[in-house]
């Protein structure tokens, strides 16, 4: 056998060998090959159960909770307002939401200048206990350091809102020579809200 007839011979022996290697290695990748794209999308499902789980978990970290819109405050101060205008009483009417951060106040013409703070208190003081300030300032012969709350103000003139039983915000008003008609006006204010 001549040099050039062993080259060749060798070439066609090592491309045999070659092309039966890659046959079985590509036999042997292929079941592998199409199991690989099964495991890849089980973890993937495992891994959206487990964000699912995750999610529902931080869920239960978070609550919802319902609060009144500007306008929908400005709509209830200005009832208020109206219905002591009504009644030819100066007023100042103040709502404020859950966590009693003002959200609008209204002072009317020729309010005293003592009621913009009182009808903001009146407010806050309702909202936090989600009752009328007239139902609280009978619970002051029973406690009578809940005065000594900062920011409250234990007189008739605040009634809360409520959605579904708690509290939303406050309603105050301050300026009538009377709790009862402070607290007349607040309601007419709470019943605007809803209509």
């Amino acid at each position: 056998m001549n040099t050039r007839t062993r080259v060749l011979t060798g070439t066609a022996l090592a491309v045999a060998l070659g092309a039966g290697t890659f046959g079985a290695v590509s036999a042997s990748a292929s079941p592998a090959a199409e199991a690989a794209p099964a495991a890849v999308s089980a973890k993937k499902d495992d891994a959206k159960k487990d964000d699912a789980k995750k999610d529902d978990a931080k869920d239960k970290d978070f609550t919802t909770t319902t609060h009144l819109t500007v306008d929908a405050a400005t709509r209830a101060a200005q009832a208020a307002l109206d219905a002591a205008e009504k009644e030819n009483q100066k007023v100042t009417v103040a709502v404020v939401d859950r966590n009693g951060n003002t959200i609008v106040t209204l002072r009317g013409d020729g309010a005293g200048p003592q009621s913009y703070e009182s009808a903001e208190r009146k407010a806050f003081t309702a909202v936090s206990w989600n009752a009328p300030t007239s139902v609280l300032v009978g619970r002051l012969a029973q406690t009578p350091n809940l005065k000594d709350i900062p920011g409250t103000l234990f007189l008739g003139g605040g009634t809360p809102v409520q959605a579904n039983g708690a509290p939303v915000a406050g309603i105050g008003v301050a300026g009538a020579p009377s709790g009862d008609l402070d607290e007349k006006f607040a309601k007419a204010g709470a019943d605007a809200l809803g209509k």
